[in-house]
């Protein structure tokens, strides 16, 4: 699976959530994979709420989200989201603009979820910079 996602963005929630510490380039590289993978599945799992209603077009429902954010607010690009969303999908579905909002509304928090974890991993370790190992090293813990 190639990654969709630039890692610049991704860079950039990790550092909000780092503090005063750096950020490796593994790292952002490690956490777009991850939320890459994510979105694909969610993806995925919203084709069967939108097949449970005859529908062919995802909507931000089948995400599970009611109030979707303006795009501006976001720090992931939307372009890379609709890719990421269709790597699992076969063709037979549209993604709406809303549901493609929605969905890097779910991957933006969870990066910054990983993020701030992976910081404090960083931390405990006596570490001033977040490594990929302090994002493989959390999702291992919640999986």
């Amino acid at each position: 699976m190639s990654v969709e996602l630039p890692f610049a963005p991704v860079d950039s929630i990790i550092r909000r959530n780092a503090g005063g510490l750096r950020v490796s380039a593994e790292a952002a590289e490690e956490l777009a994979e991850r939320i890459q993978r994510r979105g694909a599945a969610l993806a995925e799992r919203a084709t069967e709420r939108a097949d449970a209603e005859g529908r062919k077009t995802l909507m931000p429902m089948d995400f599970g989200v009611e109030e979707v954010v303006e795009p501006e607010t976001l720090e992931l690009p939307i372009a890379p989201i609709d890719r990421i969303a269709r790597l699992d999908i076969n063709d037979r579905y549209r993604v709406s603009m809303d549901a493609r909002i929605a969905l890097a509304q779910l991957l933006e928090t969870d990066a910054d979820e990983i993020a701030e974890a992976a910081t404090t991993l960083a931390h405990h370790a006596g570490r001033r910079t977040v490594k990929a190992e302090d994002i493989r090293t959390y999702l291992q813990l919640v999986e």
